[in-house]
């Protein structure tokens, strides 16, 4: 990896985020779809996506550019793969049709456990990126600043809760935003914590934990009482709390080949449980994915849950 590559990342991500409030250039309305029909307005507690799960299909068919392009042996190759996704972004980041579907399923679902759960909220006029991303690649002073204009975003939208669905948003936002932004009051909550234990509909799979919600966020156990109507198949090493293997991301964007070796690695581990892999990350989807070739079947959690 060229540290060319992470300045040519820096200013795409910078750039697109100043733009369009998302980290790469997507049309803008790639993350409202999901909306459509929905109970929209303004609330003090709002549902939040961070547009996560529209854009972890993008970051997958990046990561499919950048491994082609050979990002990793620097130089030229990661000069031409820098340039070629910035000025064709739009074409090379597309997701595909099925997963915008997939992206927009999990979402609506999130959101009608918790209607169903008696939880009152409503949903942003718009959809806007977290940051997390910056904060992971170690660009720090970038991410303190687009944090401040996001939670400004927020506070003049009078939100005062805000309801994540995936980890790294929820860890971003709980841990994270309060030691850069002044006066950070907003309370940040899981949807894991709000919704209600019911039916799932697979059993005998195994559970990949995020490592964030498992080792920083405290949900390993909610994680489980979630799932247990569908008797997943626990191991001491390899679901462990503190000793589950990662699924290699978010270093994808850095280093996409050490990064589809460490999925692999966590695919065999979890197929010798069960062909059948539950996740709650849209970051450990596409990367088990990626490196899975068929050898395990994968499901998000609110995809099985009932």
């Amino acid at each position: 990896m060229s540290i060319e590559w992470i300045s040519q990342l820096r200013e795409i991500v910078v750039d697109s985020l100043e733009k369009s409030w998302l980290p790469f250039p997507l049309k803008e309305d790639l993350c409202e779809g999901w909306k459509k029909d929905l109970q929209v307005g303004p609330s003090s507690t709002i549902l939040y996506t961070s547009c996560m799960y529209h854009i972890a299909p993008v970051i997958e068919k990046a990561v499919e550019n950048l491994e082609k392009f050979g990002v990793t042996k620097g130089g030229v190759m990661a000069r031409l793969a820098a340039v070629g996704t910035k000025a064709l972004g739009g074409f090379l980041l597309r997701p595909e049709e099925a997963e915008v579907k997939r992206a927009d399923g999990i979402v609506r679902r999130i959101y009608e456990f918790l209607r169903r759960a008696g939880v009152e909220f409503g949903l942003l006029d718009r959809e806007i990126y977290s940051g997390a991303l910056l904060y992971e690649l170690g660009l720090v002073d970038d991410f303190a600043r687009y944090a401040r204009r996001a939670a400004e975003y927020f506070k003049k939208r009078g939100v005062r809760r805000i309801i994540t669905v995936d980890p790294h948003t929820q860890h971003v936002l709980e841990k994270i935003y309060p030691k850069y932004v002044e006066g950070f009051d907003i309370e940040v909550v899981s949807y894991l914590d709000l919704i209600k234990p019911g039916g799932v509909s697979i059993n005998g799979f195994a559970i990949h934990d995020s490592c964030l919600y498992a080792r920083f966020l405290g949900k390993y156990e909610r994680i489980r009482q979630l799932l247990a109507a569908g008797k997943p198949v626990e191991d001491p090493y390899i679901t462990g709390k503190d000793t589950a293997g990662c699924c290699g991301g978010p270093i994808e964007s850095t280093f996409p080949g050490v990064a589809k070796q460490i999925a692999k690695a966590r695919v065999r581990d979890l197929a010798k449980l069960s062909r059948k892999v539950v996740v709650q990350c849209p970051i450990c989807y596409v990367n088990l994915k990626r490196a899975s070739e068929g050898e395990v079947e994968l499901y998000h959690m609110a995809e099985v849950l009932q």
